[in-house]
C-alpha cells in the first residue's frame, strides 16, 4: 500500500484553490525570463469548414451568380463559388434542410427546415445571416417553389394546401389554395401531401400543383379555382415543364413517366418506362424502381433532354445507382458510386420561358459532388476542385503544420500533379461564383491525413484554402493477397490492416514515418525521380513484456535482470533474438508479423519512396501489441516507437535496431512502483493497443483493430491519476510520447548531448544520452549507443508534450538535416556535405556561464510542469485539469512568443505561457461529443488548429487574435454585381397576336388589400440577427465601408427627419398657443377688474 503523503494533498488543494501557478524559484533568479505574450494576443474563432457536407438533403443552384448550396440533415448550409470562395453556415435548431430556392441574382436564400420552419438567408455579407424566419406550427411544409424575379414563396403542407409568404417581410398573404378547391367535389379521397408547385413558363397566372396520390391540378391564381385535373393511378415524385407551357412531364412511383398537354384532360398523351422491359404482346411493361425526379430541358437545335434519376428494374439487384439521360434515341445510364441525393440541370438562361440550353448536371451524392459535361460525347465528368475527398476512406488521424519551408508545398506539387486521372472535361468548373477574399496572411501551412486504407494525404492548408497535393499509398509495400494458413493476418486483422495510427514528419528533410495499426512502421524518403526497389528493406522486431515467471520465479528474475542494457549494446537485429527476454519458444508458428512484406519489385513513383519496414512480430502466439507513440530526427538518422510492451529504436541510416527495452528496464533499479513477476496465469492477457492502463484487457482479436472500429473508440481512455494501487495494472505502462533534443543529459552537466526523452502513461520523463558516431563514412559503420540517464520529473497522468526552451525562453527545434535527393548517385563528399547536422545556437561555454541555461516544458494529462536544466529543478507548475484530462497539448509558436496549447476532454482550448505557465486563454468551445474529435484534434504555430467535426469535414479555427482580425479580409465575397440576363424576346407575331408569357401582378392579387391578411395561428415570424445590426458587424473592406456610410446616411437622413417633425409639432404647438391667448385678449378686453 502507498504511503499517504498529506504534504501532496496539500499542494493539491493549493493548486485548486489558487488561478495562478504555484512558482517554485530556484536558488538563481536568472531564469526569471520576461514574458512576451499577454491574454490579449488571443482569441478563438472558427475559422473555415473544408470537405464534403456530412448527410446532404437538399441543393440548390443560382444560375446567374453561378453558386451552388448544399443544405445537410443536422441544419448546416455550405455555399459553394469559385475553387476557394467556401461558407459554412448552421440553422440553430439543427433540423434536416428539406429545400433550398435562391432569390436569383438577389444574394439571398430560402432554406425551409423538416422543424417546419423557412428562414431568408442575406448572402451579400461575407458570413451570411438569417434576416427573418417563419414557424408553421399547424401546417408540415413538404414542398417550396419561388418563381425567378418574384416575391412571392409558394409553401405547400402536407394537408395538400399551399400558402404565400412575402419573401422581403416574410409575411404570410391571406390567399390561400385549399386542397379541397383543388380537387374534385366528387373526389372521397384527400390528394395527400402537396410534392410539387411550379408556374406555366409562358402564364404565370397559372400553377401547377402536383398531390402525392397521383392527381395534378393547373390552378387559375386570378379566378381562384381548378382549371383542369389530371389523374394518374401511381404516386407522383415530381414534375417538370416543357418551357413553352403546353406539355409537363411527371415522374412517378412505379418507375413511369408520364406526359400530359395541358388542354387534354383525360390521358396522358404519352406513357414512358425507361428502365422496363417491353413485352411483345403489347402488355404493360413490369414496374420498375420509383423515379424520383426528372428534368426536362429544351435546346434551340437539335433533341430535348430528359435527365432522370431511379427508375431501375428490380431485377437489377446489386447495381449501383444511376442517373439516366435521355437525348432524343440516344439514353446513357451513368452509375454513380454513392445514391443520389438530389441533381440540378445548370442551364444557360434563367428564364423557365425560354429554350433551356442545358450544359452540364450537378449530381449530389450521399457522400460526393459530380458535375456532369452535356455538351461532350460520352458525358464526361468535371475535374473536382474543391476538396471535397478527404473522406474517400476514414480518417485515423492528422497533423498540421504552419510555416513550413517555402519550397515544400511546390514540391510536393509536382509530384502530386503526375497522379491526377486522365479523361475530364475540358472545360472550366461551371460552378464560378464570387470572389476570393483579400488576405495579407501567407504563410504556407500543410494539413497530413492518415486513412484506414493505409494512404496519407497532403494538403495545401496555406490562406483558408484546402487543396491536395500528394496522396500516398502504404498498402502497396505489403502483399494484399494473404493466404488463408497465415494464421496470424486472417484472424486477428479485420476490415482495415493498413489503416494509419500515428504520423511523424520531419519538414525540412521531407522524412516521413508511419505506424500503421498491424503494429507495423514504415520509413519513407522524399525523391523526385522515379525509381524501382528490388527488395522492400525489412527489420523485425520483437517486443515483449517480460514480468511473468514462464518455468519459475527463479527463471523469470534472472532473465530479467540480463536484460539490462549495457552502454556499448550492440545493435540488435532480427535476426537474433533482440534481447534475452524475447528468447521464448516460438515453434508454434506465432513469430509472425500481421501483413507480409512483399516480395516482387516495387516501382515507385517520384514522391515519397519506402527505405524501411520495420515490423513487429508475434511472440509465443502472442500478437504484437498496438504502437502508441512514434517520433524520428532526421539528423540523427534515427525513428523511435513505443507501446505498451516498451520502445524500440531504429537506426535507419544503417537498417538496424539499436536499442529493444521493456518500459521497467528503463528505470533500472529506480523503478518507483517496485513491480513483482505476475503470474503465468495472466501471460496471455496484455492489454489492447490504445486501451486505458486502467480498464481490463482486450481480446486477441482486438489486437491488430483498425482506429475507425468501434473497439477504438470505445478504449480510447487514459489513466485518469497516477496513483494506481494495483501492482498489475502498473506493470502495464505504455510509452505515450517522445522528444528528441539536444540538452543536457544528467543533472548538473557542463554539455549539450544528444537525448531521447520519453513520457509514460504512468507520468514519467525518462532520458536516454545517444552517442552518434562522426558524420560521413562511419556514420554508416559505427553503431549509435544509447544509455539510459534516468528520471527527470514525474506528472500526474499521461505525458502528453514535452519540449524545450533556450535561456530566452525560445523554442529550440529539434536539429534536423536539410532535404537532399536520395536517389542520385553524386560523390561521397558532396552527399556528406548536405547530411552534416546543423550546429546548436547555445555553446557549452555560455552555458556554464547561465548555469541555467535551457527549460524543458512537460505537459501530462493533467498538469504542466517547467524543469530547469541542467540543475534540473522544477522551477514552475500548473494544474491545468482536475476533474477532465487533456486529449491534447502543443508547444506552439506565436509571433509574439511560445505557449502551451491545450484542448480538454469537457471542450475547453487554453493557452499557458511558457515557461511561467501563466493562464492566457481559456474558452468552452465544444464538449468531446465523439472519439473522431479526440483522434484528429491538433494545434500547430501561429495560432491555428482543426480536428475532423464530422466524417467527412474538417473544421479550422485559430486562437490567434491577430487572424481574427484579418479573418474578414481572408474570408471570400458569395454575393458578386451580376447583371440579369435580358428576357427572351417575345417575337412581332407573338406581341400582335398574343400567345407569349403573360406576366401575372402578384401584389395586387396576394397582397394584404386584396386578399385580407393570413391567420397569426398559422405561422409564427421570427426576425433574424442578420439586419442592419448583422451588417454592421460583418461587412468589412471597401465595400463594407460604404455600406456602413450608407447605414450612417441612412440613420442620420432618419434623425433629421424625427428632428424636422419635432420642429413642425413645436411649430404647430406655438401657432396654437398665439392663437388660444389672442381669443383670451379679446374676450377680455373690454372687461373691467371686478368682473373676472
Amino acid at each position: 500500500m502507498k504511503k499517504f503523503n498529506i504534504r501532496k494533498v496539500l499542494d493539491g488543494l493549493k493548486e485548486v484553490s489558487s488561478s495562478t501557478p504555484s512558482v517554485q524559484v530556484g536558488p538563481q533568479e536568472n531564469h526569471l525570463i520576461q514574458e512576451t505574450l499577454q491574454s490579449e494576443h488571443f482569441q478563438l474563432c472558427k475559422t473555415v469548414r473544408h470537405g464534403f457536407p456530412y448527410q446532404p438533403s437538399s441543393m440548390a443552384f443560382d444560375p446567374v451568380q453561378k453558386i451552388l448550396a448544399i443544405g445537410t440533415q443536422n441544419g448546416a448550409l455550405r455555399l459553394f463559388g469559385r475553387p476557394g470562395v467556401e461558407c459554412y453556415c448552421q440553422h440553430e435548431s439543427g433540423a434536416a434542410v428539406i429545400q433550398l430556392q435562391f432569390l436569383i441574382n438577389e444574394g439571398a436564400l430560402v432554406s425551409a427546415l423538416a422543424d417546419d420552419s423557412v428562414h431568408l438567408w442575406n448572402l451579400r455579407q461575407k458570413r451570411p445571416a438569417i434576416l427573418h424566419s417563419l414557424k408553421f406550427s399547424k401546417e408540415r411544409i413538404t414542398f417550396c417553389h419561388l418563381p425567378f424575379q418574384s416575391k412571392w414563396l409558394y409553401i405547400g403542407t402536407e394537408r395538400g394546401n399551399i400558402h404565400l409568404v412575402n419573401v422581403e417581410s416574410f409575411m404570410l398573404s391571406g390567399y390561400v389554395i385549399m386542397w379541397n378547391k383543388a380537387i374534385e367535389l366528387s373526389s372521397k379521397a384527400h390528394p395527400g401531401p402537396v410534392v410539387h408547385i411550379s408556374d406555366n413558363p409562358m402564364d404565370e397566372g397559372k400553377l401547377i400543383i402536383g398531390y402525392e396520390s397521383g392527381i395534378v391540378v393547373l390552378w387559375d391564381l386570378k379566378s381562384k379555382k381548378a382549371d383542369c385535373r389530371y389523374t394518374y393511378d401511381e404516386a407522383i415524385h415530381s414534375v417538370a415543364w416543357h418551357h413553352e407551357g403546353k406539355q409537363f412531364i411527371c415522374s412517378h412511383s412505379d418507375g413511369t413517366l408520364t406526359i400530359w398537354n395541358i388542354r387534354g384532360q383525360g390521358k396522358p398523351i404519352q406513357t414512358i418506362t425507361p428502365h422496363g422491359k417491353q413485352p411483345k404482346d403489347g402488355k404493360k411493361p413490369e414496374p420498375c424502381k420509383p423515379i424520383l425526379k426528372v428534368e426536362y430541358k429544351t435546346t434551340r437545335i437539335g433533341e430535348p433532354f430528359m435527365i432522370l434519376s431511379g427508375g431501375l428494374s428490380y431485377d437489377t439487384v446489386g447495381r449501383r445507382p444511376c442517373l439516366t439521360v435521355m437525348h432524343g434515341k440516344s439514353t446513357a445510364v451513368l452509375e454513380m458510386d454513392y445514391p443520389i441525393v438530389d441533381f440540378l440541370t445548370l442551364c444557360e438562361t434563367p428564364y423557365a420561358n425560354d429554350f433551356q440550353e442545358p450544359y452540364a448536371v450537378v449530381v449530389l451524392l450521399e457522400k460526393d459532388l459530380v458535375v456532369i459535361d452535356l455538351a461532350q460525347n460520352g458525358y464526361p465528368i468535371f475535374e473536382n476542385p474543391y476538396p471535397l475527398t478527404i473522406h474517400e476512406s476514414p480518417v485515423t488521424c492528422c497533423e498540421y503544420f504552419a510555416d513550413c519551408p517555402v519550397d515544400l508545398i511546390p514540391a510536393l506539387y509536382s509530384v502530386g500533379s503526375r497522379q491526377k486521372r486522365q479523361g475530364y472535361s475540358k472545360k472550366e468548373w461551371p460552378i464560378s461564383g464570387g470572389n476570393w477574399g483579400q488576405g495579407t496572411q501567407s504563410y504556407p501551412e500543410i494539413i497530413i491525413t492518415g486513412h484506414a486504407d493505409g494512404t496519407v494525404k497532403f494538403w495545401d492548408a496555406s490562406a483558408i484554402m484546402l487543396q491536395v497535393l500528394y496522396k500516398l499509398k502504404t498498402a502497396k509495400v505489403f502483399d494484399r493477397n494473404r493466404s488463408k494458413e497465415d494464421k496470424g493476418s486472417t484472424e486477428v486483422s479485420d476490415e482495415d490492416p493498413f489503416a494509419i495510427q500515428i504520423m511523424a514528419w520531419c519538414p525540412e528533410s521531407r522524412m516521413l514515418c508511419v505506424a500503421g495499426v498491424s503494429a507495423n512502421v514504415i520509413i519513407y524518403r522524399f525523391s523526385k525521380l522515379e525509381v524501382t526497389t528490388e527488395v522492400v528493406q525489412l527489420l523485425e522486431v520483437r517486443m515483449q513484456y517480460e514480468l511473468n515467471d514462464i518455468e519459475s520465479p527463479d527463471c523469470g528474475g534472472g532473465e530479467q535482470t540480463s536484460a539490462l542494457p549495457t552502454p556499448g549494446a550492440s545493435p540488435q537485429t532480427s535476426g537474433p533474438p533482440s534481447h534475452p527476454s524475447t528468447s521464448s519458444n516460438n515453434s508454434d508458428g506465432g513469430n509472425m508479423p500481421c501483413l507480409k512484406v512483399r516480395s516482387t519489385p516495387l516501382k515507385q513513383s517520384a514522391g515519397y519512396q519506402v527505405d524501411l519496414v520495420v515490423q513487429l512480430v508475434w511472440v509465443s502466439g502472442e500478437p504484437p501489441q498496438q504502437i502508441t507513440s512514434l517520433a524520428l530526427n532526421s539528423s540523427y538518422g534515427l525513428v523511435v516507437f513505443g507501446n505498451s510492451n516498451g520502445l524500440a529504436v531504429v537506426d535507419y541510416v544503417q537498417k538496424t535496431v539499436v536499442l529493444n527495452l521493456g518500459t521497467v528496464e528503463l528505470y533500472g533499479s529506480n523503478d518507483p512502483y517496485q513491480r513483482q513477476p505476475r503470474s503465468p496465469r495472466k501471460t496471455r492477457q496484455p492489454s489492447g493497443g490504445l486501451c486505458d492502463i486502467n480498464e481490463g484487457s482486450a481480446t486477441s482479436e482486438d489486437r491488430c483493430k483498425s482506429p475507425t472500429s468501434d473497439h477504438r473508440d470505445n478504449s480510447f481512455s487514459r489513466s485518469r491519476s497516477s496513483s494506481v494501487t494495483s501492482i498489475d495494472k502498473e506493470a502495464r505502462e505504455a510509452i505515450s510520447s517522445f522528444h528528441f533534443s539536444e540538452t543536457f543529459a544528467r543533472k548538473g552537466d557542463s554539455t549539450l548531448t544528444p537525448c531521447l526523452y520519453v513520457g509514460t502513461t504512468l507520468g514519467t520523463v525518462l532520458a536516454l544520452a545517444l552517442t552518434l558516431p562522426p558524420a560521413g563514412e562511419q556514420r554508416q559503420l559505427q553503431p549509435v549507443i544509447i544509455s539510459p540517464t534516468g528520471m527527470l520529473v514525474r506528472l500526474k497522468g499521461s505525458i502528453m508534450r514535452m519540449a524545450y526552451l533556450d535561456s530566452t525562453g525560445a523554442m529550440l527545434p529539434p536539429a534536423f538535416e536539410p532535404w537532399f535527393e536520395p536517389n542520385v548517385t553524386a560523390d561521397g563528399e558532396e552527399r556528406e556535405k548536405v547530411r552534416k547536422r546543423r550546429p546548436v545556437s547555445v555553446s557549452p561555454s555560455t552555458s556554464q556561464d547561465l548555469n541555467e541555461s535551457q527549460y524543458a516544458v512537460v505537459c501530462s494529462e493533467k498538469q504542466a510542469k517547467v524543469i530547469s536544466l541542467p540543475s534540473q529543478t522544477c522551477i514552475y507548475k500548473h494544474s491545468i485539469t482536475e476533474t477532465s484530462f487533456i486529449l491534447r497539448a502543443d508547444v506552439v509558436q506565436m509571433s509574439q512568443g511560445v505557449c502551451l496549447a491545450c484542448f480538454c476532454a469537457n471542450g475547453h482550448i487554453m493557452t499557458l505561457s511558457v515557461p511561467g505557465l501563466r493562464p492566457l486563454m481559456d474558452v468552452n468551445y465544444l464538449p468531446l461529443t465523439d472519439m473522431r474529435i479526440a483522434r484528429t484534434f491538433c494545434f500547430t504555430n501561429l495560432g491555428q488548429a482543426m480536428y475532423l467535426c464530422s466524417p467527412t469535414e474538417a473544421q479550422r479555427l485559430t486562437y490567434s487574435q491577430d487572424t481574427c482580425e484579418n479573418l474578414q479580409e481572408m474570408l471570400g465575397e458569395l454575393f458578386t454585381p451580376v447583371e440579369t440576363p435580358e428576357a427572351p424576346n417575345r417575337g412581332f407575331f407573338k406581341g400582335l397576336f398574343g400567345g407569349g408569357a403573360q406576366s401575372l401582378d402578384r401584389e395586387e392579387l396576394f397582397g394584404e388589400i386584396s386578399s385580407g391578411k393570413a391567420s397569426r395561428s398559422l405561422a409564427q415570424h421570427i426576425p433574424g440577427p442578420g439586419g442592419i445590426e448583422g451588417m454592421k458587424g460583418a461587412a468589412s473592406g471597401v465595400v463594407g465601408d460604404l455600406a456602413r456610410a450608407r447605414i450612417a446616411l441612412d440613420e442620420r437622413g432618419q434623425k433629421l427627419g424625427e428632428l424636422d417633425e419635432k420642429t413642425a409639432a413645436m411649430m404647430a404647438s406655438a401657432d396654437y398657443f398665439s392663437k388660444h391667448a389672442h381669443e383670451m385678449m379679446l374676450k377680455c378686453k373690454d372687461k373691467k377688474w371686478y368682473q373676472f
